[in-house]
């Protein structure tokens, strides 16, 4: 299969050496032009990948930690307590890992270096599309996350600079959160987000593990040393009933979701084997959990049933340590709403040439253009959508359905598909088990995806 990505013009990268960076260039989509070469390349060959092993932990760690953070309390909450919450997060953690291993596997097969350009080749082409579409769909509802949690941690700022008390029913125009939420992102998040290349993000990936960082920290210190005014609502121990488990799902799917960014990670290693990967992608995956959990299950600990959507929406306004960490939180989401748009309109991109029939190449006089109207078009929804949705818990779980797509649904087809493109005439005992695994995976993740769609759908028909 003859195809390059959009940038994949290693020029346009510069003198940079940020392997995370590359890593986030690689994920546009592709169109027919030109051949990759095939197998291992040489030691002088531009294409040989230049990220260590360590630094492809890091980078796989960056990818996977975010904004979701502020939502793990919640899911503990909902899980039904620290159990359940931690024997949930535990139990993916297998399939998650597994499903990050399966898709180096493909990627080395088919020798593809992104996410959908993997699921295409292996999958076909319907395959191949629908990943695309939910790429695009998923970075959209990332994207209105962001903006959500930016209103969110500056209503929480504005009230101790304007100092108004929790609460107050009436408060000056400039301080309205839709008037907020506007404002920044036009000043900020719009002029970051039409340019064509996205070389600051390195300053982004900073920002984003800092602010991560920090957040957990509060989240422990606060619940080791609490404030008196502080006081946690009931401490659940078990769950309502086993599909309040299921309801966590989501919220630890988008958390863990860094699958689409693990192809061109592989790809940029030095060594990409598969079995080195199985490394690196479970010792960051145990990084993350640790995180994830230390923040979980301090957050619910400290509120209990009565902790926010947002847990540091729960915190004083006038804490200052706090504080601090929603400035964190601000300004790795205003710049991290590019990163997402960048790949975003990238595969809409992609979409929009093969349609076309048409090589990068061919309409560079037409992509200014079309750059500046799908920027504003995918702004001005995401704004507009973001400004009516005040709940980030009903975005989150709508888009942890579809990471729960990125992390079973698509590495299970494309194991099944492999193994089926065997030509064994006998299949062994571990070709059964491992077509059996990709059923379980596909079967799962179709389970998340269908229960959140389903909880939306339903939640939206009662309000």
């Amino acid at each position: 299969m003859a195809q390059v990505s959009i940038n994949s013009d290693f020029s346009e990268w510069g003198s940079s050496t940020d392997a995370g960076e590359r890593a986030r260039l690689l994920q546009s989509p592709c169109v027919d032009t030109a051949p990759k070469s095939e197998g291992y390349a040489s030691p002088g060959d531009p294409d040989r990948g230049t990220t260590s092993t360590l630094g492809a932990i890091f980078i796989v760690v960056n990818a996977c930690l975010g904004a979701g953070l502020l939502n793990f309390p919640a899911a503990f909450s909902t899980a039904g307590g620290v159990a359940a919450g931690v024997m949930l997060q535990m139990a993916m953690l297998v399939f998650i890992i597994s499903g990050l291993v399966i898709l180096a596997y493909c990627s080395q097969a088919s020798n593809e270096r992104t996410y959908q350009e993997v699921v295409w080749a292996v999958c076909g082409k319907l395959t191949g599309v629908l990943c695309e579409v939910a790429i695009a769909v998923y970075t959209f509802g990332t994207c209105i996350a962001f903006l959500i949690i930016i209103g969110d941690q500056q209503d929480k700022i504005i009230a101790v600079m304007a100092k108004e008390p929790e609460g107050a029913f009436s408060s000056p125009w400039y301080t309205d959160r839709k008037f907020t939420i506007s404002l920044t992102a036009f000043l900020f998040i719009l002029p970051l987000s039409i340019p064509r290349e996205i070389g600051f993000q390195k300053y982004a990936s900073f920002l984003s593990v800092v602010g991560t960082w920090y957040v957990t920290a509060i989240i422990i210190i606060k619940y080791i040393w609490p404030d008196k005014e502080m006081t946690p609502g009931d401490i659940l121990t078990r769950p309502e009933s086993w599909m309040a488990v299921f309801n966590a799902m989501p919220t630890i799917c988008f958390g863990f979701q860094c699958h689409v960014s693990s192809v061109p990670v592989f790809n940029s290693m030095r060594q990409p084997e598969v079995k080195t990967w199985g490394g690196v992608v479970t010792a960051a995956m145990v990084i993350a959990l640790a995180v994830y959990m230390g923040t979980g299950i301090c957050g619910f600990l400290t509120f209990g049933a009565a902790v926010d959507p947002d847990v540091l929406l729960s915190y004083p306004s006038e804490d200052i340590a706090v504080a601090v960490a929603r400035a964190f939180i601000i300004l790795s989401v205003l710049t991290s709403y590019p990163i997402l748009h960048f790949c975003g309109r990238a595969v809409v991109e992609g979409l929009w040439l093969r349609y076309q029939g048409l090589a990068v190449e061919e309409d560079v006089g037409r992509e200014r253009r079309r750059r500046v109207l799908q920027t504003l078009v995918w702004f001005l929804l995401t704004l507009l959508l973001a400004l009516f949705i005040p709940d980030i818990g009903r975005v989150i779980a709508v888009i942890g359905g579809l990471a729960a797509c990125f992390i079973f649904v698509f590495p299970g087809l494309c194991l099944i598909q492999a193994k089926l493109s065997e030509m064994e005439e006998v299949k062994p005992a571990s070709w059964w088990a491992l077509v059996s695994y990709g059923v379980f995976l596909v079967t799962l993740g179709a389970f998340i995806f269908g229960q959140t769609t389903t909880n939306a759908i339903f939640v939206d028909l009662l309000a």
